[in-house]
């Protein structure tokens, strides 16, 4: 059984950082690409930041150079270090993985994370 277990999140003041990470564990053949998901209160979950297999990363235009996503192959972690928090980063965080199991067939599986609270309140 694969899972995604994440740390991090809490209370921040405007300007100010906090980190995620995320670690995957359980029985499977690889992890290709991760992110992170932004829910705000009353909306959609929505992607800020991806990164490939191979360290390609992708981050949506509002979080562009305040967020940077990061992944240690070796520990299955991905990380989202968060700096010049702004009040409508406020919401949970959910860490995303398309994990290659291999069973009768080989196939690629979207798993997440059971979301962490991020709040940005001054």
């Amino acid at each position: 059984q694969v899972q995604l277990v994440e740390t991090g999140g809490g209370l921040a003041h405007p300007g100010g950082s906090l980190s995620l990470s995320c670690t995957v564990s359980g029985s499977f053949f690889s992890i290709n690409t991760m992110g992170w998901y932004h829910q705000a209160p009353g909306n959609s979950r929505v992607m800020v930041a991806g990164i490939t297999s191979g360290g390609r990363t992708s981050y949506r235009d509002s979080v562009k150079g305040r967020f940077t996503i990061s992944r240690d192959n070796t520990k299955n972690t991905v990380f989202l270090q968060m700096d010049s928090l702004k009040l409508e980063d406020t919401g949970v965080y959910y860490c995303n993985a398309g994990i290659v199991e291999v069973k009768d067939t080989v196939s690629i599986n979207d798993y997440w994370g059971q979301g962490t609270q991020v709040t940005v309140s001054s």
